[in-house]
């Protein structure tokens, strides 16, 4: 809350601006209104952001509480706003300019416009370009310190995940969803037994060219002897699809169509993708020793090395024992060089590559990497399947966002009450 010596101050110098029609002809001279910790914020500061309140409650048809109110609540906002900065330097917190170009690009193309497009029509709307640029790097620089201040206070517990699963609200939010996309040719009543039995022939004929490996949607473009109507219906979850299609859905798979028949005629019935019903990953267990190049062992001398190594594993050598002694993976090493059950995209691509060709048994030749040079041995493949567990993750996000809000508003808080601040 603003004190009483501000209150006959700055509401008289800027309140009173504010309803003025000549508020941008009035001469002001520029004054500190608040010390925060180490910054200051200025008279000017205040009226230019109640400014901008102002404009964006007309863009947006809404309505405000009287001027005192406005500042009030504005510079409250602009001294939580420099503790935050202050603290966003404290931790060295930075934004660099290729994050804050795809930022402002992210904010272009929902407005529908190219980063340039977007320049263009800031300024011809008046607005600065490069002052919103940086007064976004700002808001990022808050939006990091306040997820690394208070997501880090936040646990949610596995007794939670189980509870919430069992409400019904949780059910829903992990149903499973379908893209699904239907094409319908119409049969009306009209239609003679001739007719009927010719359109029916006619999607027997489309399905069976998509079941055989033609494109769905090029299957149901053509436009002679009939013409199919319909669309993408979108991601939606089993109980928002109309009945018709989703008795068939739970018997199709991604990339399969069904045929339905309706009041309105035979359609088509695609299901493009699916979501939360399996999430199969091919796993692989394996183990390896690495050898670094150094300065006494150079990069031929190390491939030498270790394919040694692997030959001593082909005469009768334990492989477990020469990875704790040889390998230079340190995390492994004691393991006997162990790296568990991975899954696709866990290692680098040349560890990949050696690992999916591999035999199962077999230690492989040596493999380059930009770690040194390897041998691996698989030692079993697996598929698991992950969807429970992209559903407990799915409901611990959820939990840990709702708790978020209420930790941050805590949190905003007790910086403000920590802070120094003096209102002049």
């Amino acid at each position: 809350m603003l004190n009483a010596k501000l209150k006959g101050w700055l509401f008289a110098a800027l309140a009173s601006s504010i309803s003025s029609f000549a508020w941008s002809q009035v001469v002001q001279l520029d004054s500190v209104v608040a010390i925060v910790d180490e910054d200051i914020i200025l008279a000017s500061e205040v009226r230019e952001r109640v400014e901008q309140v102002k404009a964006t409650a007309v863009q947006r048809n809404m309505t405000l509480p009287d001027d005192e109110t406005v500042v009030q609540e504005t510079l409250d906002r602009l001294i939580l706003e420099s503790i935050q900065l202050q603290l966003a330097d404290r931790y060295g917190v930075r934004v660099p300019d290729a994050q804050l170009d795809q930022s402002m690009a992210r904010i272009a193309a929902q407005n529908g416009l190219t980063l340039e497009q977007f320049r263009d029509a800031l300024i011809q709307n008046g607005q600065n370009y490069v002052e919103m640029r940086e007064g976004l790097r700002d808001e990022l620089a808050i939006q990091r310190v306040q997820q690394g201040s208070v997501m880090r206070d936040i646990n949610i517990t596995e007794k939670e995940i189980d509870n919430f699963m069992a409400t019904e609200e949780g059910s829903a939010l992990t149903e499973p969803e379908y893209r699904v996309v239907q094409a319908l040719l119409p049969i009306p009543r009209s239609d003679s037994a001739e007719q009927r039995t010719a359109k029916e022939d006619y999607v027997d004929g489309v399905l069976a060219n998509i079941l055989a490996g033609a494109d769905f949607s090029e299957a149901v473009s053509v436009q002679e002897p009939y013409t199919f109507q319909g669309g993408d219906l979108g991601w939606r979850k089993l109980s928002d699809i109309p009945s018709m299609f989703a008795d068939i859905l739970p018997s199709l798979k991604a990339g399969d169509t069904g045929k339905v028949q309706s009041n309105s005629g035979l359609h088509l019935v695609h299901l493009a993708e699916a979501r939360g019903l399996e999430r199969l990953v091919e796993q692989t267990n394996v183990r390896h020793i690495l050898v670094t190049p150094n300065e006494v062992l150079d990069d031929e001398a190390a491939r030498k090395f270790v394919l040694g190594l692997k030959e001593r594993v082909n005469s009768g050598e334990d492989f477990t024992d020469l990875a704790k002694e040889h390998s230079d993976d340190i995390g492994s090493a004691q393991e006997g060089g162990e790296l568990g059950w991975t899954n696709p995209g866990q290692m680098v691509p040349e560890f990949e590559a050696a690992m999916a060709s591999a035999e199962i048994g077999v230690v492989t030749e040596p493999v380059r990497s930009e770690f040194g040079w390897h041998i691996l041995e698989v030692t079993g493949r697996r598929t698991e399947n992950f969807a429970e567990q992209v559903r407990r993750n799915q409901i611990a996000n959820y939990l840990r966002e709702a708790k978020y809000e209420e930790e941050l508003e805590n949190w905003l808080r007790e910086i403000r009450d920590e802070a120094f601040v003096d209102i002049k």
